[in-house]
């Protein structure tokens, strides 16, 4: 987890380039409107964010008493874990940064920028 601003109700994870499994992008996924979230500090296997099938839904129903209505707004994480985010549709950005750079999300830089980048929305 990148940042998170409890008074906007935004999430930004990232997920950086790495030597161990050959990657020299960076990518980035934006979640707004956020109304609850059940994260962990790392993910070893990366992030995969798609929408909660109704088995996983039926779960988190149970264990967070989550709404009906919150079923096309939760978001899992991961490819088989419990993470999830009960948000808007996420968006994502893609680009070859140093760990250093700013956020590809910088809302105070100008869209799109002066780099190759790829992006778009999950869902």
């Amino acid at each position: 987890m990148v940042s998170f601003a409890a008074s906007h109700r935004q999430l930004l994870l990232r997920s950086d380039a790495t030597a161990v499994d050959n990657t020299d992008t960076r990518v980035e996924v934006y979640f707004g409107h956020v109304e609850l979230m059940l994260l962990k500090p790392i993910y070893e296997n990366g992030l995969h964010v798609r929408l909660a099938s109704e088995a996983e839904f039926a779960v988190l129903i149970e264990r967070h008493d989550l709404a009906a209505e919150d079923a096309g707004f939760t978001w899992m994480i991961e490819s088989d874990g419990d993470s999830f985010v009960v948000s808007g549709n996420p968006s994502w950005r893609e680009a070859d940064r140093e760990f250093e750079d700013p956020s590809l999300f910088d809302f105070a830089l100008p869209w799109p920028p002066d780099f190759p980048v790829e992006y778009g929305s999950v869902g």
